[in-house]
Formats: C-alpha cells, structure tokens, sequence
C-alpha cells in the first residue's frame, strides 16, 4: 500500500508554467534603457582614439545657461562698441593733425569694413543653400509617403534649377527632363533623378571621403605627436563636409561648416557609430592584422573608419535626396579602398 504524504507545510511540486506577478515591475521604455557599456571601439589598454575623443567632445551636451549666453553677447556689444568708438576718435584726430595719414586711415577703415561685409554675405548665402538643400530634402521624403506625383515633378523641377549652372551634370539633367514623360509615380519620379543626376554626385562625394579617410589614418599612424591626430582628424572631417556640402551644392561657410560638422557628430555619438571594433577593423584591413601592426596603426584604421562614417552621415546630410534607388555607401567598402596600397603593400590603379 502507497504511503500519502499529506503534510500541510509541504508544497506539492508544480509541473506546469510559473506565473510572476508584474503588477509591481519598473519596465523601462527601450529609449529609456541604459546603453550596453562597448569598449570595442578602442585599443585593449589604451584610451579612445582621435576621432573618437572629437566625436564625444563635440557632442557633449551644453548646459542652458541663458543668463551666461546674454553675458556673452552684451560683453561682445561693448567691446564693439568700445573699439568702434576708439577707431573713430583715432581717425578723428589723425585728420585734425594729418590729413594725408587721415584719409589712409580712413580708406583702410573701410576696406575692412567691406571684407567683413562680404564675410557675412558670403555666411547668409552659404546658410540659405543649406536651406535649400533642407527644403528639398522635406518635399521629397512628403512626396515619398504621400506618393503624390505633382509633388515628386516639383521636387525634379527644383532640382533641375539646383543645378542648372553645373555643366557637369547638363547630360545628366537632360535625361531626366526626357524620361520623366515615361513615368507615373513618385516613387519612379524620385528614383529617376537619383539614378540620373545623384548618381554622379554620390560618386564625387565617396572619393572625398576616402581622401580624408586615407589622410587621417596615415597621419595618426606615422606622427607620434600628442593630440596631433586629433587636429588633423579635427580639420580633415571640417574639409570633408565642407567638400561634401559643395560636391551637392551647399558650399557650407566657416560657421555653416562648425554647425553641420557638430549636428553630424552628435548624431554619430547619439547612434553609437562612433564604437568601432576589431571585427570592422579586420574585415578592413584583413584578418588577423592587428596584432602585426603597432597601436599607432591600430589607432589609424579606427580613426579612418570613423571618419569614413562622418562622411557617409554628411552625405545623407547635404544629398537633396534620401537614399532610396540607390544603395546607401558602405563604410567598410570606403575602408578597404582609401587604405589600398596603405597597409597592404598594394597600390591604386
């Protein structure tokens, strides 16, 4: 006869699923989650590399400090308040003693005061192509989700006058004009002046991303000196937005430049682009290379490949369009062929 255990304070084994009470569970939202700690972005025992100090340096957040910004900006006004008016009395005394020395005073006076109006011109301008470049970029992606075929012709129409003094691409605008009869949505609209006038354009823009990538890896593999690389990561990348910008006909100014070159960054950082492992440096530069070469080599792919993905986000920038007909440019294909001839003892050609 089978003994029956039937002992209260023992609780008989449950062989079905097991329920848990979440009613008191902090769930949080997936952007509201904490970001998996990465250290593949750097050498094993060595800090972050060039690019990556700039990309977290120009990403850090700025406090809103308004009191500190109007300090600013009345402390700028005094000072030009105060050097215009010392500028005036000195001119002014300099006629009562020297009239000769005082009208060369004056005349240079006014030179600088024009070249500084051309400055600021030339800013304003290069702000309103940026502009336009924007505009365009919003009526095609409406465009795209309404598919609404006016709208797509307007978006051709205004990239045709975009372009209209680029002799570069005057083949490449005729074709449009002629097929565009041949088409009867936006969609087909849209991915025709990719294929027929940004496809050339895409193809200008690679190349000067692989010149800069090329440019930063040689230099932080072959120049020891301290935060060096940083400035020649710092200026290669303003150069190739700047570039970028005008391959698409936004031609950035100084400060147009500094504002895309942080929004780009900010980006990268934000998206965690800026984390660059081992695996994408040896799918690069070829397996197992690593561990030939020195940390200063090292360093060099990684800073390359990151300013290789500065590029390709300031093409998406300035590209009046959004990749869509044509495939967005591959980083590690950038890679393999700016650094050709670099590490692997090939050459170009």
């Amino acid at each position: 006869m089978t003994n029956i255990d039937t002992d209260p304070d023992k609780t008989p084994p449950r062989h079905g699923p097991v329920l848990f009470d979440l009613d008191q569970a902090v769930l949080a939202a997936p952007d509201a989650a904490p970001p998996v700690p990465d250290s593949t972005g750097t050498l094993p025992g060595h800090a972050p590399a060039a690019m990556q100090r700039l990309a977290m340096l120009a990403a850090r957040p700025r406090p809103a400090l308004r009191l500190g910004r109007w300090f600013l900006g009345t402390l700028g006004a005094l000072v030009s308040f105060l050097v215009s008016l010392a500028a005036y009395h000195y001119v002014a005394s300099l006629l009562a003693s020297a009239p000769v020395l005082g009208w060369i005073a004056t005349m240079l006076f006014g030179a600088v005061l024009l070249v500084l109006l051309a400055m600021a011109a030339r800013e304003i301008a290069a702000f309103g192509r940026l502009r336009r470049l924007d505009a365009i970029q919003r009526a095609a992606a409406v465009a795209r989700v309404a598919a609404d075929l006016p709208a797509a012709r307007a978006v051709l129409r205004d990239l045709d006058l975009l372009y209209a003094d680029r002799p570069d691409l005057a083949w490449g605008r005729a074709r449009m004009t002629d097929r565009q009869g041949d088409i009867f949505d936006a969609d087909g609209m849209l991915g025709l002046a990719e294929t027929d006038l940004l496809a050339t354009l895409d193809r200008a823009a690679v190349r000067e991303v692989e010149g800069a990538a090329r440019k930063v890896a040689t230099v932080t593999a072959i120049v020891p000196l301290a935060l060096a690389d940083v400035a020649v990561a710092l200026g290669a990348n303003l150069a190739m937005i700047r570039a970028i910008a005008a391959v698409y006909g936004g031609r950035a100014g100084v400060l147009g430049s500094w504002r895309l070159i942080r929004s780009v960054l900010t980006h990268l950082v934000a998206t965690g682009a800026v984390a660059v492992g081992d695996d994408m440096i040896s799918s690069i530069a070829g397996g197992g290379l690593l561990s030939k070469l020195s940390r200063r080599f090292g360093e060099g792919v990684i800073n390359g490949a990151l300013t290789a993905r500065v590029g390709v986000a300031a093409i998406e920038v300035c590209r009046p369009l959004a990749f869509h007909a044509l495939p967005r440019p591959a980083v590690g294909v950038i890679m393999r062929r700016a650094l050709t001839g670099l590490f692997d003892g090939k050459t170009d050609g």
